[in-house]
């Protein structure tokens, strides 16, 4: 018979439903303040970059990246060199396409199209965001060393820097979504952000890249996988995604 009053179930249910709105919040307000301290970050090291501040930093590491004797060579054994080629290769634009395109069959084959869509239109939207900043900024690539891979764009800030850390940091979060052990997610991420260190840092060794040019790539590029991940709770949040267990994967 039915009283009218509430169960304890229903109490457990409703702090439930409270502690999660809460943590909700939390989360809301510290990636809205990260995303402006690496707003305000990207900023000043643009500042300094305009102003010529980091130019002589920036000369001296890409010397000392080469032999004295002979500016074309790397220093380090021989086989460094092709690594840094292999390993700068996965944050070109043909491979993080590519690798974009196969993760969002993979979800649009889940039924996952929502996701897929996201996952894409974040990519995307990194990659123009990318473009009009070289477009602004309009610095020159490095020639204080040889290159030791092609460029045909512009140089600050890196482009591989930024798309790598905001694809593979996107995908990172992704995989936090649906992993349900705390290791498993911190994994995640870990391997997200050392695929975007590790490639940032090859574009410095082949001469391509200025040291500020891949810190600026790095900032942007972190602050736009946070920019897709807030949305990707607001979203969330606002059609009721977050309660099942895949948050935030749905099949719509």
């Amino acid at each position: 018979m039915f009283t009218g009053r509430s169960t304890p179930g229903d109490s457990r249910g409703g702090d439930l439903a409270r502690h999660t709105r809460d943590r909700t919040e939390i989360g809301f307000l510290a990636g809205g303040l990260a995303l402006v301290l690496l707003i305000l970050m990207f900023a000043w090291v643009s500042d300094l970059v305009l102003g010529g501040a980091t130019q002589n930093f920036d000369d001296r590491v890409l010397r000392a990246l080469r032999k004295v004797d002979d500016p074309s060579v790397p220093i380090g054994p021989p086989w460094l060199r092709i690594a840094a080629l292999d390993v700068t290769a996965l944050g070109s634009g043909t491979v993080l396409g590519l690798f974009v395109a196969a993760i969002a069959g993979f979800l649009l084959l889940q039924g996952l199209r929502r996701t897929a869509a996201f996952i894409v239109i974040a990519s995307v939207g990194g990659w123009v965001v990318n473009a009009l900043l070289k477009e602004l900024f309009r610095r020159p690539r490095p020639d204080v060393v040889p290159h030791l891979s092609q460029v045909l764009s512009l140089s600050f800030p890196s482009g591989h820097a930024m798309t790598s850390a905001a694809v593979y940091l996107t995908l990172g979060a992704l995989l936090m979504r649906v992993a349900d052990r705390r290791a498993t997610k911190i994994y995640c991420m870990t391997c997200a952000m050392l695929m975007a260190g590790l490639i940032g840092i090859t574009r410095v060794y082949l001469g391509v890249h200025y040291p500020s040019d891949v810190l600026a790539g790095w900032l942007v590029g972190l602050s736009w996988a946070l920019v897709c991940w807030l949305i990707e709770r607001a979203l969330e949040r606002k059609t009721g995604l977050g309660s099942g267990p895949h948050h935030g994967l749905d099949r719509k």
